[in-house]
């Protein structure tokens, strides 16, 4: 019997075929979900309604990975959860079989090859990158050190026309109380030569037009990421009488959906000019906002968006003095909750419930601006739910067609 640690108590786990390697095992245990390209083989397996992403490699990366997955699970970074280990695999000739690192499946989350293989629009590259050099930042603040940062290592939820990225693969990583400017600088070298091969790749198969400039478009990580980075981090100067500057500079920062735990201010000795620099930030500014009023738990864009409609509510029923709470919950009952019932209960699984909201508000400005007047927000989730939502694969537990089984990459290579 195989030794698990830190894994559920799930009977089911036990049936499973833990004496065969992984790449044999049974189509009856396994669940048909688009991998993305690993160094070792990963499947997926569904146990009493809960998927699980099990990946074979051997013992000194299982355990290592299991443990920075959890610490950056306990830093609150956008990673894949750790379930658990499985140890002293062997098989029925008792011949020694790699240990099994369990994840829990991101829900709603696609590897970019599946992402590409239906939209094959070149801009959703752009959303992809951008999404990528956030996510490296957020590890970089953390002080982690990825050694490997891909698209390919990334999981990408949809956030309100955006996406929303998630480390997958922790196993070349390094976790510090804080990185320095040559190891950030390095990590994000190697994810510039990482995604320009995996746009090549996209290239060779149609994805991307043959003119795409791809060098511009890996660039556009660095571009992106030193960007974001300056502003969470450098100093700012400014005079005394320039103190608006400071709130600009919170608002920014909020508006990147981060908060600011602390500000670091120094003023010189003539008491003329005053130097500030963000101590500590924190990502999440919006979600976290839209949690507290609505217990709403979405992506960062998709709160931002909820936001935006709770705001517009608020101004045209004339409630801007009232407690926001109040006005939160008035806004949930009366927009949001008949928004997501107007969907047919089947359709309703497709996509997360705001990335359904913000595609409704979408649809309601295209159908509004065809009509000449605007449409209400009920009649227009209808609409979408009929002429769009209807059509849309099931991206929870996502099962490919069968065109996009041919172009995913299997990932089963050996380390």
């Amino acid at each position: 019997m195989p030794r698990f640690v830190s894994v559920p108590a799930d009977a089911g786990l036990l049936a499973l075929e833990w004496n065969r390697p992984l790449a044999e095992w049974s189509s009856k245990h396994l669940v048909a979900l688009p991998r993305g390209i690993s160094r070792h083989v990963v499947r997926f397996v569904r146990l009493n309604g809960q998927v699980y992403a099990l990946k074979e490699a051997p013992e000194r990366y299982v355990l290592r990975e299991a443990n920075l997955l959890r610490e950056l699970q306990r830093l609150d970074v956008p990673a894949v959860e750790p379930v658990g280990v499985v140890l002293d695999r062997y098989t029925e000739d008792r011949e020694p079989l790699d240990p099994i690192l369990l994840t829990r499946h991101l829900s709603y989350s696609l590897p970019y090859r599946a992402v590409f293989s239906r939209t094959l629009r070149s801009e959703t590259v752009v959303r992809l990158v951008d999404a990528l050099a956030a996510l490296l930042v957020r590890l970089h603040l953390a002080g982690f050190f990825w050694g490997d940062c891909s698209l390919s290592n990334t999981l990408f939820r949809r956030d309100a026309g955006a996406f929303a990225a998630y480390l997958v693969d922790a196993e070349t990583g390094e976790l510090h109380d804080e990185l320095s400017p040559g190891q950030r600088a390095y990590d994000l070298d190697i994810a510039h030569t990482n995604i320009f091969g995996e746009l090549l790749d996209l290239q060779a198969g149609g994805y991307l037009s043959e003119d795409t400039d791809l060098l511009d478009l890996a660039d556009t990580v660095v571009d992106r990421y030193q960007r974001l980075w300056a502003e969470l981090t450098e100093p700012e100067e400014f005079d005394e009488n320039e103190l608006y500057r400071l709130e600009r500079r919170i608002k920014r920062l909020n508006d990147l959906g981060f908060d600011v735990a602390e500000l670091d201010i120094h003023t010189d000795i003539d008491g003329q000019h005053i130097r500030i620099q963000p101590k500590v930030v924190d990502a999440g500014h919006h979600s976290r906002r839209l949690l507290r009023l609505t217990g709403l738990d979405v992506e960062e864009n998709q709160a931002r968006r909820l936001l935006n409609d709770l705001d517009t509510f608020r101004a045209a029923t004339q409630q801007q003095y009232e407690d926001e709470e109040i006005v939160a919950h008035q806004w949930l009952t009366e927009v949001f909750e008949p928004v997501i019932q107007a969907v047919p209960a089947e359709l309703r699984g497709k996509l997360p419930a705001a990335e359904i909201f913000h595609e409704v508000l979408e649809h309601r400005w295209y159908r509004s601006e065809e009509a000449g007047h605007e449409i209400p927000l009920v009649e227009a989730a209808r609409s979408y739910a009929a002429t769009v939502l209807r059509h849309r694969p099931d991206e929870r537990e996502r099962l490919p067609s069968a065109d996009e089984m041919d172009s995913l990459v299997d990932s089963d290579l050996d380390a």
